[in-house]
């Protein structure tokens, strides 16, 4: 007879029969069936988690990997929450067997690219979260198994381009989040698949032009966000989506906008242009239904050149926001206190003629697809993959977008192998023995966003290597044979967002590197042997945002090398030798650096300034596995969500009350650990009684509450945790 599913969670909470012992360090609520194993050092899922669990928290651990399989053994979970684990790969099958999970966050990780059977399995999935993680490419069918999805949250990755079908199985998606990425690249058919679209987010991307083709496919959307992109005009009928009501363009760079740019978008009601670099307005004739226009920001020129659109508002009785720039005489006036007969006619300001780009229809040709290869004319894909090649095949179809070469044994790329791929953006060259990429090896590929070329044996590149390739933005180099940087290869790449040359040899970094890389943001270095980064290596890419040295020989923080970096967010300097950091070693980033990796470097001392001009920016700040007895005041760390101090040896005297008192007040899961004295080896400092016999104790500590009485293991409370269980990757606790 078959035990009700109340009955079940009854037994286990009473430690019944089949009742599952809760893993190490992990805190059960067999009642609510709820496991909660955070910020701990788990390197693989456990295995012992009770198998009715519904709520799995495994936030702050290092997965690296999720295996095929890793969740068999609780088939009925619904929430799973994988924040914080530093997974670079999810492995085909990873999340098989449950078809009951309705909640995925896999946000904050370290993901690259997501492959066709990634999420395999979960059939049930109403949101999932990959907000904050590395992804570059996204496989069409990487999706296609979430046919209950409806929010999908991509933000803050790497992407730069969206294929043709690539949201293909979304039948019941309603928002689409792709904010905070690098897209300039849109497929014609990227959004094809999306019949329950009401919510598209484009903003702050790198969108040059009004993607119209691709954003027709949304019937049913009801609200655009594509404010903080490029876009600097907005042609004839560029947005045909019948369902549309809310427009967002603000702070783009629109110098002007048709009078009919909205005639196909009939039911649009809100219009957002604030913040860019309109001096006026056409009549909008053919949005017929507009209510509400905002142009605050904008330098607007009152003159009679605004005349035509000021009387448009009035007859189509839609309110306008904004104010006058100039004349003087004007400056300053709300749009809507204006009279006609002020609006004069003045032959010191032109009316504007921004030039408007054109776009020049390109012929697609067609062919036969190579023997032994696979060409999909839905996908616009070609595949060569592991087909034991010597030599790069030709004859894929000139409409090829993706093209797999992977494992194969090339050995070199000789010049123009690539004929008549006019439209290809993407191209994998992983793992085929690559010793040369010869002078003009990219030639023609004038659309080519991707190169991946990870798993050679590549040593040296000369510029010429990328002739006719100037879109490329990702250039993929990890595990090849660098013994130092291709100095100069990057003159041709004007486009350069991300360089990996992770896990290589290099030694240095010095002066002229990163020659003509001015646009690089992403640079990853982890893994080399990088002993010494001249003060200039750096200067040519000032919009650098994530640095990544992780796992080098460095001894120093490379503060000379990190001036003029202003726009750096994240700085990785784990796993190096750096034994002492002296006074202001961050004030060259410390305007903009909000994520800080020091963990795992043998510290041994901190100067009490080293922090200095750090502070409210800062975010997470990663300290674990040091040999430091105290660090620096960091009670201006006010925004910290993360703070990870475990396995660092305090010792808990006196003179460390003050940081003592700092974390005590933190709603933080840091992990500090006493390491002497004898007494309290081993003991949180928070709950260390050390302290109790330090002038001034006693102020502060009155009304904390007893932390025994915050660890009720199998029924936690809606108060603050302590902190006592183990910590790694230590989020803020939300209320």
């Amino acid at each position: 007879m078959r035990l009700s599913w109340g009955l079940l969670l009854l037994a286990a909470a009473l430690g019944g029969a089949g009742a599952a012992r809760c893993p190490a360090p992990c805190v059960c609520d067999n009642l609510r069936a709820h496991v909660l194993c955070l910020n701990g050092s788990l390197v693989a899922i456990p295995d012992t988690i009770p198998e009715l669990t519904k709520k799995l928290d495994l936030r702050g651990n290092s997965f690296s990997v999720i295996p095929a399989g890793a969740f068999l053994a609780t088939p009925y979970l619904t929430h799973l929450d994988l924040q914080h684990c530093k997974v670079e790969r999810l492995e085909e099958g990873a999340f098989r067997g449950l078809g009951r999970l309705v909640y995925l966050n896999l946000a904050s990780n370290s993901i690259a690219l997501l492959y066709q059977e990634s999420l395999d399995g979960l059939s049930s999935l109403q949101q999932l979260i990959l907000e904050g993680n590395r992804i570059e490419e996204i496989q069409p069918g990487a999706f296609g198994h979430l046919g209950s999805l409806t929010v999908l949250d991509l933000r803050a990755n790497a992407l730069v381009y969206l294929p043709d079908m690539v949201f293909q199985g979304l039948q019941v998606l309603r928002w689409l989040r792709l904010s905070h990425n690098a897209l300039h690249v849109l497929g014609s058919e990227a959004f094809a698949a999306l019949p329950a679209l009401r919510r598209l987010s484009l903003d702050h991307n790198e969108l040059q032009a009004l993607p119209g083709e691709a954003l027709a496919r949304l019937d049913g959307a009801t609200r655009l966000d594509l404010g903080h992109n490029p876009i600097t005009y907005v042609a004839e009928e560029a947005l045909a989506m019948a369902s549309l009501r809310h427009l967002f363009l603000d702070h783009a760079s629109l110098q002007d906008v048709a009078p009919d740019a909205f005639a196909r978008s009939p039911q649009l009601r809100v219009l957002d242009l604030r913040e860019n670099q309109l001096q006026g307005l056409p009549p909008l004739a053919g949005a017929g239904g507009l209510a509400r226009v905002s142009l605050h920001g904008n330098p607007l020129l009152c003159s009679c050149l605004l005349r035509p659109f000021h009387n448009w508002l009035t007859r189509a009785r839609v309110q306008a926001e904004g104010a006058c720039a100039a004349p003087p005489a004007l400056r300053g006036r709300p749009l809507d206190s204006l009279k006609p007969p002020e609006m004069r006619c003045s032959r010191l300001w032109p009316p504007p003629s921004p030039s408007r780009p054109s776009e020049q229809p390109r012929a697609a040709g067609s062919r036969r697809c190579p023997q032994g290869c696979v060409c999909s004319p839905d996908f616009h894909h070609g595949s060569c993959e592991n087909r034991n090649l010597q030599k790069i095949p030709r004859d894929f179809p000139g409409d090829t977008r993706l093209l797999d070469l992977r494992r194969n044994t090339f050995r070199t790329v000789p010049p123009d192998a690539f004929p008549g791929l006019e439209e290809l953006v993407s191209l994998h060259l992983q793992s085929c023995s690559i010793r040369a990429l010869q002078p003009g090896a990219l030639r023609g590929l004038e659309s080519l966003v991707y190169l991946y070329l990870t798993d050679n044996r590549l040593s040296t590149l000369a510029a010429a290597a990328f002739e006719g390739a100037p879109q490329l933005a990702y250039l993929d180099l990890d595990r090849n044979a660098f013994t130092r940087m291709p100095a100069g290869a990057f003159q041709l790449l004007p486009n350069l967002i991300s360089l990996h040359l992770q896990h290589n040899a290099i030694g240095e970094l010095a002066e002229g590197d990163l020659a003509g890389a001015r646009g690089l943001r992403w640079l990853y270095l982890t893994g080399n042997a990088i002993r010494h980064i001249a003060p200039a290596a750096l200067a040519p890419a000032k919009m650098l945002e994530k640095l990544q040295l992780e796992g080098n020989h460095l001894v120093e923080v490379p503060t000379a090398a990190l001036r003029g970096l202003s726009a750096l967010s994240e700085l990785k300097l784990s796993r190096n030798p750096i034994k002492r950091m002296g006074d202001g070693v961050f004030l060259p980033v410390a305007s903009s650096l909000q994520h800080l990796y020091l963990d795992n470097t043998g510290l041994e001392q901190i100067s009490p300034h080293a922090f200095a001009g750090l502070g409210p920016k800062i975010r997470s700040l990663y300290l674990e596995r040091n040999k430091m007895s105290n660090i620096p005041d960091m009670s201006n760390f006010t925004s910290l969500e993360i703070l990870n101090l475990q396995d660092v040896p305090f010792h808990c005297d006196c003179q460390l009350l003050p940081l003592r008192r700092w974390i005590n007040k933190l709603n933080l899961r840091v992990g500090a650990t006493c390491g002497s004295p004898a007494e309290a080896q081993g003991l949180k400092v928070k709950l260390s009684t050390t302290f109790q016999t330090c002038p001034g104790w006693g102020r502060g500590e009155a009304g904390e509450a007893n932390p025994e009485k915050t660890m009720a293991a199998s029924k936690p409370s809606k108060k603050k945790r302590s902190g006592k269980s183990p910590a790694r990757g230590f989020n803020k606790s939300r209320a």
